[in-house]
């Protein structure tokens, strides 16, 4: 095995070890069977390396692998989990046993694959699965490599939340979801007070640091499955799934009531900060546009109104 492409197998999650495994068959009929095995291994190799270098989306290059090999070793379902990048996929279903395999490409971790089945894996099918394994290990690299560079282009560098580009891909998935399920959605847009008085009277750097302060005070009074994205300058949005007006309006004004009563510490300088914030729910003819645009007029009226306050967009929008 090139000992630049590793395969670690841990722990084969069986019932017995895989020495204590027997097979009754001939020795001969074994050895013709296990030939047979090897050269179909050799065969599909290339063709499976070729086939996943078509999609750098790891959850669809893991259900082409599970086919593909589903035609050597049958198996009835597979798990790829990659910590780092939070990924977790799943094919097939559970069975009774089951072998694991930490994935490696030099000394750079991969993940961790399970192959499930209901039959135990022979001795000949796990070695055929090692060999196969290498044929997903350049694929997947090349996939998660895209998938940490897309990341990285939908977080803000200064506060490391994501981005508007972010924001807009999640818009559209989130009222899609919304709409498939019958379920809620709100959003928050949240703007600090002053800001710029800030910047004339501390400097730019110490801007930045209430702007990361800002975002880490709104996301600690943030629910599971709330998103916060920075819009720009110093616009935030919140984007709450299964979330009604009411709702929304209990985490804004948490928000609002947080970051007044908890100065931002500064090098040093404590800087009081405000923030106005505007909410909107999804009607049923909404888009992104317009769910965001009733929002900010809300967020207008905040200001408009004395700030350090929440403003709830009008039921329906107004015609001009």
């Amino acid at each position: 095995m090139n000992p630049a492409m590793q395969v670690t197998r841990p722990e084969a999650v069986m019932n017995k070890p895989l020495h204590q495994i027997a097979d009754h068959r001939g020795s001969s009929q074994r050895s013709a069977d296990n030939s047979v095995l090897r050269r179909q291994v050799a065969e599909k190799s290339l063709l499976i390396t070729r086939n996943l270098q078509a999609t750098l989306d790891p959850t669809r290059m893991i259900e082409l692998y599970s086919m593909e090999i589903g035609e050597i070793i049958v198996h009835q379902g597979m798990r790829y989990r990659n910590e780092d990048l939070d990924l977790d996929v799943k094919t097939g279903r559970q069975a009774r046993h089951s072998c694991s395999y930490n994935l490696a490409l030099g000394d750079e971790p991969l993940g961790k694959l399970t192959i499930r089945r209901d039959k135990r894996f022979s001795t000949a099918e796990i070695s055929a699965l090692e060999e196969l394994l290498i044929s997903l290990l350049y694929p997947m690299r090349n996939a998660l490599l895209y998938q940490d560079a897309l990341q990285l282009a939908q977080k803000d560098p200064l506060t490391g939340i994501c981005n508007r580009a972010a924001l807009d891909e999640m818009l559209q998935r989130e009222l899609s979801h919304s709409r498939r399920h019958g379920t809620s959605c709100s959003l928050l847009i949240l703007d600090i007070d002053h800001f710029k008085s800030i910047n004339d009277r501390y400097g730019h750097i110490i801007g930045d640091c209430a702007l990361k302060g800002i975002a880490s005070m709104a996301a600690a009074q943030m629910r599971d499955g709330d998103m916060l994205f920075r819009y720009g300058g110093e616009e935030f949005v919140v984007l709450m799934r299964d979330t009604g007006i009411k709702g929304a309006s209990l985490l804004a004004e948490r928000i609002r009531r947080h970051i007044e009563e908890h100065p931002c510490i500064c090098s040093g300088a404590e800087v009081d900060i405000t923030v106005s914030l505007g909410l909107s729910e999804l009607h049923g003819n909404d888009t992104p546009v317009s769910l965001f645009a009733r929002a900010d007029q809300a967020l207008y009226h905040a200001k408009k109104n004395g700030r350090n306050q929440v403003c709830v967009a009008a039921t329906e929008t107004s015609e001009e």
